[in-house]
């Protein structure tokens, strides 16, 4: 089979499309035929060596954490069904799903979206869940709470706006001019150009949860924190900076590593069956093409949800 792989860590320039052997299901395990995988930052993380302690992976190594296909062959005690169409999360430090076919662990998956095309719903998993957890597990969100969405332009802010929406919340936003439309139309109550006014000046009331998403100075995040009520919490997804609080206000500051979860991806494919949660994708780039999409990447060059399609 087909498959990109580096073998040793570096920039995009690392990556190979290359032949090799198409694996073999074990017990609990599951090989799908990819319909699709997608690019996350993380992949070029992990390609360049900065995750080596919390996600140690064997080199060779094939990115691609999310997946979307169809189940081609089942390893003992497995009881999905071949042909059966999945989407899934795959764990970060086994071979991802940018190849033909990839090994999963059958409980990482849950049937995919009827609603959407099965490419396409690769377009779900790891930042469907990112917002999910945020939100819900740390942020414990509640209808009629003001929640501030740092950095909702990109493809978890656009799930954390719509998910904290249909959650009943009101929803403040920042997002630059060019993401701003599409942030309103995913349901937030307010907008702010991050480009022309400053976050903590334009939001002028006090908000339960801020959820940050961009990866801004120490200051700024810490400037966030005085946006929270008292009994409030920030939630940080950039790992490599800590979430600052407020004890003396019982202001918590939490930082979020994204985890499997099959049960809650089921919730959200629910959502999206429902038409209550929209899969956006911005760019769907053969799979040969992921070297050129990495470095795409690395000089800020890629907007909004890429999936990576395997040819045929």
């Amino acid at each position: 089979m087909k498959a990109v792989r580096f073998h040793e860590y570096g920039d995009a320039g690392v990556l190979r499309y290359e032949d090799v052997e198409q694996p073999v299901p074990g017990a609990g395990q599951v090989r799908l035929r990819v319909a699709a995988t997608s690019f996350n930052s993380v992949d070029g993380n992990i390609r360049g060596g900065f995750m080596r302690g919390p996600i140690p992976v064997e080199l060779p190594h094939t990115p691609g954490i999310d997946v979307a296909g169809t189940v081609d062959a089942v390893g003992e005690g497995v009881h999905l069904a071949v042909g059966a169409e999945v989407i899934g999360f795959l764990p970060m430090d086994k071979p991802g799903a940018a190849a033909e076919y990839v090994l999963a662990p059958a409980e990482v998956l849950t049937p995919a979206p009827a609603s959407v095309p099965l490419p396409d719903a690769a377009a779900l998993p790891l930042v469907g869940l990112t917002a999910y957890q945020a939100l819900f597990d740390h942020a414990g969100l509640q209808a009629g709470q003001r929640v501030l969405v740092n950095g909702a332009g990109g493809a978890v802010g656009g799930y954390a706006v719509q998910l904290a929406h249909n959650a009943g919340a009101y929803v403040i936003a920042t997002a630059s001019p060019r993401s701003g439309d599409a942030v309103k139309s995913a349901g937030a109550d307010e907008v702010v150009d991050h480009t022309s006014a400053g976050v903590t000046t334009a939001v002028t009331e006090p908000v339960d949860v801020v959820l940050n998403l961009a990866p801004v100075a120490p200051e700024e995040l810490a400037a966030l924190v005085t946006l929270v009520r008292p009994g409030g919490v920030l939630v940080n997804t950039t790992v490599w900076m800590p979430a600052p609080g407020d004890e003396a206000r019982n202001v918590r500051g939490i930082d979020l590593f994204v985890r499997s979860d099959a049960g809650q991806l089921a919730k959200l494919v629910a959502q999206v069956d429902r038409g209550e949660l929209h899969v956006d994708v911005a760019e769907r780039v053969p799979l040969a093409e992921l070297p050129a999409l990495h470095a795409r990447a690395a000089e800020g060059a890629v907007h909004g949800k890429v999936i990576v399609v395997p040819a045929g």
